[in-house]
């Protein structure tokens, strides 16, 4: 899709996008084939961006790091974006936020046992 020079202005290149998420250009163009973000054309063939892009980026890099795939990151937009779910969807969100809770406890206990390996090597020189 291309966009005409004057709608261009409310839209941002694939550079900003990255720099504003933190993350590489090659990241974002990961994200749009995988049908997560959506890029729009211009007249010279630049990927342009709406600006809530980076949020979503950021958002995608969240569930990444929380272990969630593509796909199912996919199934969460639609709750993202309107705000509103079904009964499988909410489901589903409720798995995954358990899933995600089960690890932070996983990683509590490691990082307690971390700190006591730490407060024991540190009676000793």
């Amino acid at each position: 899709m291309t966009v005409t020079e004057a709608a261009t202005e409310r839209l941002i290149r694939i550079g900003e996008v990255a720099r504003g998420a933190g993350v590489s250009v090659r990241a974002v163009r990961y994200y749009e084939q995988q049908g997560l973000l959506i890029a729009e054309r211009s007249p010279s063939g630049q990927r342009l961006y709406q600006q809530d892009a980076i949020a979503l980026v950021r958002f995608f890099q969240q569930m990444f790091a929380a272990g969630l795939t593509s796909r199912r990151i996919t199934e969460l937009l639609p709750c993202w974006d309107s705000g509103h779910t079904d009964a499988e969807q909410r489901a589903m969100l409720r798995a995954e936020r358990d899933r995600v809770q089960a690890k932070i406890d996983d990683l509590q206990v490691a990082l307690a046992r971390l700190d006591q390996v730490i407060a024991i090597t540190d009676t000793h020189p």
